[in-house]
């Protein structure tokens, strides 16, 4: 893999900088390991922590936080990507929650108001008691009334044979037994029912509502359509606890709390302030409309999670008062590449092989794997990624082509094998629609084309493709002329993009394009275009169709372009490089400032030459083909380049009347 730079003093001097640094990375990553493992042979030899909170990876601070929280049972308001640790942290935090003492909590009949059944709370295990004693002495009298019912239809039907009427003491014994089991002893119909049960709690409750409907979440009364006749059941038996009674004491975690209907978050929010909140029924439609319990205990310590967007679908009041009596806490999606960070990422696999307790140990050379893939998935060559599910999922997937192997330890060549087994949907689908499009492609790998270029893109996750982009540069035939019409379902970043790129055509060929009507065509983009990293393509085949100056088709390129023709950094280098040599590119022009994201795989370091560019001026120099018209063009730049803005008189001091 080769890095080529300018040749300038201001580049040479970057090359002493920069060049070393990539250099000293590769040998790192190349002939050593990624760590000192000392005397660990494989991940088994790596403790555990017993606590979820000290599991966490990589996020110091919010750990922090979540400890105070804790400390002083605060609401928590959690946002990050998907799979950086939330639900983890949640639950991490019922862990450490101050020791209080936990409650059971039973529901009795009410005799005066059969629909207002009351709540009563007694220490954790005494519930269970409780029921048990009541149930037990019911027990008793339901085993003396059926032995005494069975005694009166005995003494019937002997009766009954003996003076010749059968028929009369069946009929009479079968309306013994029906009064029998209408009549219900009163200790059982007193007998309370036992709403939560912490009998066997070792740590505070965890209650993850996610996507809980208002029944679970804030507690619900079962419907009995047997009402009439006593055959009903009692008003307190059909009483159902909620997810935010049975959080009484410890916390209750709901991901994605934007999605919540409104009605809801309000009665949370309720529940939230009062720490205590009646059960009725949810149906409107239901007998259990009819019944409301009184007030049952609900202290938990809320905490919400979601991404930004979740924002917007959150209750005004409830943000307001997590943030008024608790903590917001943005979550990073990367961490630093440092040797305590890569000893965090080894322990994150010794931990996913223990929680999934089917899949064997990883070996050094695995674990080397797992680091470097942490590297590439942050797309920052110093940081290591913290989307730590998807990881999790490789893991996983590593491990399971050990064990088909019939392995007892996983190597990183079975990490690498798992890489395409462990792609997400979108992934799968992005990189079948970049075979397809590969049968079909308009990219030229060879010669020279005016107008066309060969652009690089990103799809899905991390798969990247090269889309040609077409330009040409037609002599205006209305008096609405220097129109810029692009087409390839363009959004709006991109489109926004393509009238940035006026500015500097005008900059650097000097002309007027009022005179054309440039079309610049996005080739083969079904899916449509968004962002700007296309946008030094754009400029380059728009200038090389108004100079007529041929495009190096052997040369790919990426890059965001300012007004000032600045080459700006863009996302997705390694997939785009990747993608250029698959296309039997040579050379492949990225941001300067992209070179610390480059990290490709070994396959492609022999492949492709790889060219960091600072201005437009840069990628011109590199991709035109030399002649002529070129060397015009780059002299009437450097031309530009060079002059000098006159400067303002500096104002004296001395005579504050001097303009």
């Amino acid at each position: 893999m080769k890095f080529e730079e300018q040749e300038s003093i201001e580049d040479s001097q970057s090359e002493e900088i920069i060049e070393p640094e990539i250099k000293e990375t590769g040998e790192s990553e190349e002939n050593q390991p990624m760590l000192d493992y000392d005397n660990i042979k494989s991940s088994q030899d790596i403790e555990v922590p017993p606590l979820l909170i000290d599991q966490v990876i990589g996020h110091e601070e919010s750990i922090e936080t979540i400890k105070k929280a804790a400390k002083q049972r605060r609401n928590v308001l959690l946002i990050g990507d998907p799979g950086v640790g939330k639900s983890m942290l949640a639950k991490g935090m019922a862990q450490i929650l101050p020791h209080e003492s936990l409650q059971d909590v039973l529901v009795y009949p009410n005799m005066e108001d059969n629909n207002h059944p009351l709540i009563r709370s007694v220490p954790s295990g005494e519930g269970k008691k409780i029921v048990k004693a009541t149930k037990g002495s019911a027990k008793g009298h339901e085993e003396r009334k059926t032995i005494i019912t069975m005694f009166v239809i005995g003494g019937i039907l002997v009766i009954g044979f003996m003076y010749g009427r059968l028929l009369e003491s069946i009929i009479a014994a079968a309306l013994i037994l029906l009064i029998s089991i209408q009549i219900k002893p009163k200790n059982t119909s007193m007998a309370p029912k036992l709403l939560v049960n912490n009998e066997e709690s070792r740590f505070a409750p965890f209650m993850d509502a996610t996507g809980a409907h208002a029944g679970a979440l804030l507690g619900d009364v079962r419907h009995d359509p047997y009402q009439s006749g006593g055959l009903g059941t009692p008003a307190h038996e059909r009483v159902e606890a909620g997810m935010i009674h049975k959080a009484n004491k410890g916390v209750l975690y709901i991901d994605e709390i934007g999605t919540m209907s409104m009605k809801t978050q309000q009665e949370l929010l309720s529940a939230m302030q009062e720490k205590q909140y009646s059960i009725t029924g949810q149906s409107e439609n239901s007998s259990g409309a009819m019944v409301r319990s009184q007030a049952a205990p609900c202290d938990f310590v809320l905490v919400a999670s979601g991404n930004l967007q979740v924002l917007e679908g959150m209750h005004i009041a409830m943000r307001s008062r997590i943030r008024g009596y608790g903590y917001e806490v943005f979550m990073k999606d990367y961490m630093e590449d440092t040797t305590e960070n890569r000893e965090k990422l080894v322990q994150f696999v010794a931990q996913e092989v223990k929680n999934d307790g089917r899949i064997p140990h990883f070996a050094i050379d695995a674990l080397d794997e797992i680091i470097m893939e942490a590297k590439r998935r942050s797309g920052k060559q110093n940081a290591l990624t913290l989307r730590l599910r998807d990881l999790g999922g490789l893991v996983r997937s590593a491990g399971d082509v050990a064990i088909e192997k019939g392995e007892s330890i996983v190597t990183a060549e079975h990490v690498v094998e798992a890489k395409k087994y462990a792609r997400t949907l979108e992934q799968q689908i992005a990189d079948r629609s970049i075979v397809q499009r590969k049968d079909y492609s308009m990219v030229s790998a060879e010669g020279g084309r005016v107008g066309l270029i060969n652009g690089l893109a990103v799809i899905g996750d991390r798969s990247g493709i090269v889309s040609p982009i077409a330009a040409e540069a037609a002599p205006t035939q209305s008096k609405n002329g220097g129109q810029i019409i692009a087409t390839g379902k363009l959004g709006e970043i991109a489109q926004e993009s393509v009238q940035n790129v006026s500015a500097l055509i005008k900059k650097y060929t000097n002309k007027d394009i009022s005179q054309y009507d440039i079309h610049i065509q996005f080739i083969q983009t079904y899916d449509g275009v968004e962002g700007d990293s296309a946008s030094v393509s754009i400029a380059t085949a728009v200038i090389s169709a108004i100079e007529e100056i041929p495009i190096d088709q052997t040369v790919a390129l990426t890059g965001s372009l300012n007004v000032r023709g600045d080459v700006m950094p863009i996302g997705g280098a390694t997939a785009k490089i990747e993608a250029a040599a698959e296309a039997g590119m040579k050379k492949v022009l990225i941001p300067k400032s992209n070179l610390k994201d480059v990290m490709i795989e070994k396959k492609y370091e022999d492949m492709i030459e790889i060219i960091p560019t600072e201005t437009l001026s840069d990628v011109l120099e590199n991709i035109l083909i030399s002649g002529s018209s070129k060397d015009k063009l780059i002299e009437k730049m450097k031309n530009i380049g060079s002059k000098v803005v006159k400067k303002v008189p500096q104002t004296n001091l001395n005579n504050p009347t001097t303009h």
